[in-house]
């Protein structure tokens, strides 16, 4: 055997092939990973002998098992890929003898999990994830939040939102630190404040009222970002962190302040054009770090609005950690960071699972993502990085579709070089989805890829997750380039990726995968899959009725046809959801499918 044939998540960095075997104890009957702790295993904590923050020396030989690390956070890794050992090789009853020694690349690994669009987990699926990551090495976990903190006095804005409690922070944090997880507190602080600005004790701190252009040219009038101007702003924000930091033992705190899209286009306007917007944007983040300080905390802050004024890098803090982010495969994370270097910065590197808008995600863009995000976070100097899951578009998307991207992450953010070319649908299989046979990893990435089979490469997003959360979206752009870049839709495209969806789900049948929740696991993929099945259903029919056809122009038997599936879609999301998230948001997501619904019902009674 082999260094290669060891299959781990994250593949360890030096791992030699001893002669012999170990003993091997019983493992678990519901193969699950054991609990080595009841083990005899040597352990030594050294830093002097193991000279990496984090890092570990494992040796399992007939002599039994023993542990050297530099701290207990590296011994407690290693115990971690001791389990994952046992686990490859319990079928045997003895484990090969073997010689790891390992560290990471990114002293912080972390997911950042959106819990703001619609969707918050319980409990009990907060513990389940931070498990799964800790296994894997993640040694960072964020909420974002805009308004799902229960905040003292401003219960209009997440009344229905089922929201974290003081409480469940302080006992979440506990749990994280139990596993070497640190729970980072996250609380966007000036643009995509639009759950806060709706209400009218809040609206008056909003930079315009009116209407705004988006970036992408689209207008705009429902407000989202603080005028950076109005003291109300910055008093709100003092008070928003005095009763959520507490609740937190973590000395770092992200406050977001990305896509602040209305700045300049209302109250701070004249000021925008006297200064510049990016200079009326980082006077507000210096007031935001100084909120930030008096807490004792070291801001984390998304960087994009300055990108476009490098020249004003060298003004920001120098405590504060600027997070690059960017979800294409193609974005430019070694220029941006280079300059974030070049400007003596602190700085994270944060690519995304790729999983929203899409329902199953867009697998080769997630991993070409994650990997040039880890590439260039290590050759310009990056101290963490972070895997963000949003839930734009309704968080239709369940959470197992974003273990490939947590997984893949954990793994190239831990030891980039060994784990570039992981084989993620096999550590999925046994790492994610306890699948002794090996097939749930691979229909996870193949499900994701679905999105290349439509005809239309969409930027964020995928054709057929659009059709549903936008049904009155263009098939196509009418922009040349835009369509030369992105595609055009065919019939026979919408044909093929439903034959692959239909595949997806006829596999599922045969999947025999482990621990609690692996019933739950393969409904939540069916629900997505049929979902994308009624998008292509809906892109068809359109399609052949004409280039510019919409529901109303479709033919009543087809409309009656998609208005009866998309009931039992919706019936399948309610379920899958409430197994894991908590009722606040159910019904905002849901209606987006019931609007689409309603389309189908009205064009039928013309």
């Amino acid at each position: 055997m082999t260094s290669t044939e060891f299959h781990l998540l994250p593949q360890p960095r030096k791992i030699e092939r001893l002669e012999g075997e170990a003993a091997l104890p019983d493992m678990p009957a519901d193969g699950t990973l054991p609990d080595v702790s009841t083990w005899d295993i040597e352990e030594r904590i050294d830093a002097q002998a193991v000279p990496h923050t984090q890092g570990y020396r494992l040796k399992a030989s007939p002599e039994g098992i023993r542990i050297e690390a530099a701290d207990q956070a590296g011994a407690f890794y290693a115990r971690q890929t001791l389990r994952q050992l046992a686990a490859q090789f319990a079928d045997r009853g003895k484990l090969p003898s073997v010689r790891i020694e390992d560290w990471p690349d990114f002293p912080a690994r972390g997911v950042m999990l959106d819990i703001s669009r619609d969707k918050v987990p319980t409990m009990s699926a907060l513990f389940d994830l931070v498990r799964k990551l800790a296994s894997w090495k993640v040694n960072q976990l964020q909420l974002y939040t805009e308004h799902t903190f229960a905040y003292a006095g401003h219960e209009a804005v997440w009344r229905d939102a089922s929201p974290m409690t003081p409480d469940e922070i302080r006992e979440l944090d506990r749990f994280c630190r139990r596993y070497f997880v640190e729970l980072v507190p996250n609380q966007n602080s000036f643009g995509h404040m639009e759950r806060w600005l709706a209400h009218d004790p809040y609206v008056h701190l909003a930079e315009t009222t009116g209407s705004y252009r988006l970036p992408w040219g689209e207008m705009a009038s429902h407000p989202t970002t603080l005028c950076p101007l109005d003291p109300g702003a910055p008093a709100l924000l003092e008070e928003l962190y005095g009763q959520l930091l507490p609740n937190f033992t973590s000395r770092l705190f992200n406050v977001g302040c990305d896509e602040t899209w209305e700045l300049g286009q209302g109250r701070s306007r004249e000021a925008c054009q006297e200064k510049g917007t990016e200079r009326v944007y980082l006077d507000f983040l210096k007031v935001i770090h100084r909120l930030v300080s008096k807490h004792g905390r070291t801001m984390q802050f998304w960087c994009e609005i300055l990108d476009r004024r490098p020249d004003l890098l060298a003004e920001l803090p120098r405590d504060a950690i600027a997070l690059e982010w960017g979800y294409e495969k193609v974005h430019p994370f070694e220029a941006r960071t280079r300059r974030l270097a070049e400007a003596g910065l602190r700085f994270y590197v944060c690519p995304g699972t790729s999983s929203w808008c899409t329902l199953a995600g867009r697998t080769n863009n997630a991993l070409a993502n994650l990997r040039s995000a880890a590439e260039a976070g290590k050759s310009t100097g990056a101290e963490g990085y972070l895997i963000t899951d949003w839930g734009d578009g309704g968080h239709l998307q369940p959470l197992p579709v974003s273990y490939l991207g947590f997984a893949y992450g954990a793994a190239v953010s831990w030891a980039t070089e060994a784990n570039g070319d992981l084989d993620i649908a096999d550590r999925l299989s046994r790492y994610a989805f306890l699948d002794p046979a090996g097939k749930m990893g691979q229909l996870a990435y193949d499900l994701g890829n679905v999105y290349l089979k439509c005809g239309r490469v969409m930027y964020n997003e995928s054709f057929l997750s659009r059709l549903l959360t936008r049904p009155g979206t263009e098939l196509w752009s009418k922009d040349p380039a835009t369509r030369r870049r992105e595609g055009t839709p065919t019939v026979a495209h919408m044909r093929e990726a439903r034959a692959a969806l239909d595949e997806a789900i006829t596999r599922l049948d045969e999947m025999n995968c482990g621990g609690p929740d692996a019933s739950l696991v393969n409904d939540e993929f069916r629900y997505a899959a049929r979902l994308l099945r009624h998008a292509t259903m809906l892109g068809e029919a359109r399609l052949a009725k004409g280039e510019d056809a919409g529901i109303p122009d479709l033919p009543a038997a087809t409309r009656e046809e998609l208005r009866a599936d998309l009931e039992h879609r919706i019936t399948e999301h309610r379920a899958v959801w409430l197994a894991r998230n908590r009722l606040g948001g159910l019904r905002d997501s849901a209606g987006r499918s019931e609007r689409v619904l309603a389309m189908y019902a009205d064009a039928a009674e013309r």
